[in-house]
């Protein structure tokens, strides 16, 4: 395909018939990433640009006792080195604080000690990222070893040394939440059904590392801080206090992104060293981070795990639960240590109808990678979940089938209360259970799989009912104490009638420059080619949220439609008082006005837009000129997405390798904008759940070294591992959002790991094999399979 056909697909050239809500548009930003003229942080380039590199702790604890730069300081090229007393003087420390306890500092660099394998010690800025590599070597630091607390138990042990030594213990957060009478449901109970369900240590691997180009003006006085992030306007807030400036004094800006997924949402300490330094030396100063930095200092996440106890009665209906969380938190906290261990806590009743509910969560410190979030943080939630229901139906001798009908909450159920206080509704459950067990005949397929097992083939399916939860609206943080969850646009029609819209959520690959362009030219009555769309600019965007927790559809993109609704309101004023009729008979469609009836149009938009900025005499009566409409809007507290995951496998017992043979999706993510870039965020989070499933995982040895520091040992998904998903869409509009939008993201990944380790375990059942922990990876189910077969491999 040539460049001008390209352009003639993706460009703003061509007219997509059917532009609004519900139309499979390619993304328009696709042109210029294809052709490989996008432009992300190390892409720009300055002139007198200093680039910068870290020294990095060999030791997963260690007390700093001194650091000595003189041999590199005297490397030709090295023009500064400083250490975590030199940024203490430029900069704040980074404080975390959460109710119920003790808050956490962070210095931008430690002056005390070091705390992971990885963590930083000084940083070297030099002509060129080779000398400043080369000068690294040459920095010499005293240190003192510490024993290294590496694991939940080492931690929450009384005797624990200490990470955080302004900590009085590794055990950071303890907190229990009752809801209903769970005591008399347990005393009433006829049976107690215990399951544990355990994630691995994992981390983001996005294409693109994380980078900053930082460029002060000594002239404006203004810091300008280009890197690809999540949050820029949030990100400019915590960069302008931690460097002691005025938030006019910081521009943040956002390029293209080569994936983020959670871990391009924090200031990272690297970040903000490189910011001050520039600032310090009237340089530009650049930082692109290596692989090797990005899989063993950048934020891992997950290393969680849920001891669950349910009790039932004797048909399998769950009369209430109790639930044991665990989160390893490692070193350092970029955001509250609770949060992603609480998602799992108050997320865990799912799809059931159960109102006795007990969960505690326990996050500890170790001498680790700060963990963080990645796309759905609460990854292990639907597991559990089903997982409990799984293990239900197994003690009891009941068809799991029928255990999730008997306890699943229906559309006559809505809207529902959780027990934790969350309302459900327009949610569809049952009937997407309901419609993925019309479409895969179980009955067959069990006949399939004993007829394999007799083969020494096993086979086995996993169903799973997925709960996501979307908008966070500001409601939900206060909650938690404080913070906001509203998003902001800006709407300008120019005079020529061309659209500029701006948004305070970021990209990271989601398509929301097509996404939103298509709400702009629903609303606006103009085609999509139209609208431009900027983002990631906190000079020319509005005051937003940013991207994260599957807000962009039902927050970012729905603000964005009001303010090109209020934008319509005020063409159509002035189209009425030129034209002479009232403005409920007037239309705008194709840029165009129209009076209803009338086959032809009586004017262009430009007209009117034209009219609003350089005739404003020609205004009606009252009206104020241009066409620029800022919106700001506040979803609900909270709403829901839901899916049903159905995934069948092939488990080997000679190799333990798992093999994905069928994969089929229901979504319901309310009215769907794009449904192709629907899909697109369904099998990218799927594969992000399958690589949970089966292959990612961070290891440390007993001294804290990360041994999967290189994708030879830290495996990601690739296309043999990801089969073909099956997708279909129910629509359900949710009553209390913006044209009925859900929005959805982190949901597939849920449900990946979840209808995965379910349909792994359902082919391991009858063995006497129960896998509790992920990933079930080659190594993992030989271990297993040999538990139960003795020591042979044959």
């Amino acid at each position: 395909m040539t460049s001008s056909t390209l352009a003639r697909s993706f460009g703003r050239t061509t007219s997509q018939s059917g532009q609004g809500f519900g139309a499979a548009l390619r993304r328009t930003e696709d042109y210029r990433l294809l052709m490989g003229t996008g432009t992300f942080t190390d892409d720009l380039q300055l002139p007198r640009t200093l680039h910068a590199a870290f020294v990095r702790s060999p030791y997963a604890h260690a007390r700093i006792i001194a650091v000595d730069v003189e041999r590199a300081l005297a490397l030709p090229g090295v023009a500064a080195i400083f250490t975590g007393d030199d940024l203490a003087e430029l900069t704040e420390p980074g404080i975390t604080a959460q109710a119920g306890a003790e808050p956490m500092v962070m210095e931008t660099l430690p002056t005390r000690k070091v705390r992971f394998s990885g963590d930083l010690v000084a940083c070297v800025v030099a002509v060129d990222r080779y000398v400043a590599e080369d000068a690294i070597e040459l920095v010499e630091v005293d240190y003192e070893p510490l024993a290294p607390v590496l694991t939940m138990e080492a931690a929450a042990a009384p005797d624990a040394p200490l990470v955080d030594e302004d900590l009085s213990s590794n055990l950071h957060t303890q907190q229990t939440h009752t809801f209903g009478d769970v005591a008399a449901a347990f005393a009433e109970a006829h049976e107690i059904v215990e399951a544990r369900f355990s994630t691995q240590r994992m981390t983001h691997v996005p294409i693109e590392t994380r980078g900053v180009l930082a460029v002060w003006d000594a002239g404006r006085m203004e810091l300008t801080f280009h890197s690809g992030q999540q949050t820029a306007h949030l990100l400019r807030t915590n960069l302008a206090r931690r460097l002691r400036l005025d938030e006019n004094q910081v521009r943040v800006i956002s390029p293209d992104v080569g994936g983020a997924f959670g871990q391009k949402i924090p200031l990272f300490r690297e970040e903000l060293t490189v910011a001050a330094l520039a600032i310090k030396l009237r340089r530009p100063i650049k930082w692109i981070e290596d692989r090797v930095e990005n899989l063993t200092a950048a934020n891992h996440a997950r290393d969680d795990s849920a001891w669950i106890r349910a009790a039932v009665d004797k048909d399998g209906r769950i009369l209430g639960v109790k639930a044991e969380l665990w989160a390893d938190y490692g070193a350092y906290a970029f955001f509250t240590p609770k949060y992603p261990i609480d998602s799992v806590g108050w997320l865990l009743p799912g799809p059931y109808k159960f109102q006795n509910y007990e969960y505690s969560i326990n996050v500890v410190i170790t001498n680790k990678c700060p963990a963080g979030t990645l796309r759905a943080p609460m990854a292990l939630v639907t597991w559990a979940t089903e997982g409990m229901v799984e293990r239900i139906a197994r003690q009891l001798k009941i068809d799991p089938v029928e255990v999730r009908r008997r306890n699943m909450l229906t559309s006559q159920d809505q809207p529902y209360v959780s027990a934790t206080g969350y309302t459900y509704e327009a949610l569809t459950m049952w009937e997407g259970y309901e419609q993925m067990l019309r479409s895969f005949d179980l009955a067959e397929f069990r006949a399939e799989q004993r007829a394999a097992r007799a083969d020494d083939r096993y086979l086995g399916v996993g169903i799973a009912s997925v709960l996501e939860p979307t908008t966070y609206g500001s409601a939900w943080y206060k909650k938690g104490g404080r913070g906001s969850g509203h998003e902001a646009a800006t709407v300008k029609v120019e005079p020529s009638g061309a659209v500029n819209v701006g948004v305070g959520i970021v990209p990271s690959g989601q398509g929301y420059e097509t996404t939103i362009a298509q709400v702009v030219a629903e609303a606006l009555g103009t085609r999509v080619e139209n609208v431009n769309v900027l983002l990631g600019d906190t000079s020319l965007t509005p005051y937003g949220m940013g991207s994260r927790g599957s807000r962009g559809a039902a927050a970012g993109n729905a603000v964005a439609y009001l303010a090109a609704t209020k934008a319509r309101a005020k063409v159509l004023r002035i189209a009425a008082h030129l034209v002479g009729e009232p403005v409920d008979n007037l239309d705008i469609r194709d840029n165009q006005i129209y009076v209803l009836g009338e086959p032809e149009p009586r004017m262009p938009l430009s007209q009117v837009s034209w009219t609003a900025y350089m005739d404003p005499f020609a205004l009606p009566p009252g009206e104020l000129p241009g066409l620029e409409i800022h919106r700001t809007y506040d979803p609900p507290a909270m709403t829901f997405s839901n899916a049903a995951h159905l995934c069948v496998v092939e488990v080997e017992r000679r190799t333990g390798r798992v093999e994905i043979l069928d994969y089929r999706v229901i979504e319901d993510a309310g009215t769907l904008i794009n449904p192709a870039i629907v899909d697109g965020q369904i099998r990218g989070g799927v594969s992000l759940g399958i690589g949970q499933a089966l292959l990612e995982e961070v290891v440390y040895d007993e001294l804290g070294n990360n041994q999967t520091a290189t994708f030879l040992d830290y495996l990601i998904p690739t296309i043999d591992a990801v089969p073909d998903i099956r997708i279909s869409h129910v629509q359900t509009p949710n009553p209390h959002t913006v044209r009925g939008l859900k929005g959805m993201a982190e949901g597939p990944v849920q449900g990946g790991l979840a209808a995965v380790m379910i349909a792994v375990q359902d082919a391991l059942d009858g063995r006497g094999i129960t896998i509790d922990r992920s990933p079930a990876s080659p190594s993992r189910i030989r271990a297993l399979f040999r538990a139960v077969e003795g020591d042979s491999d044959e």
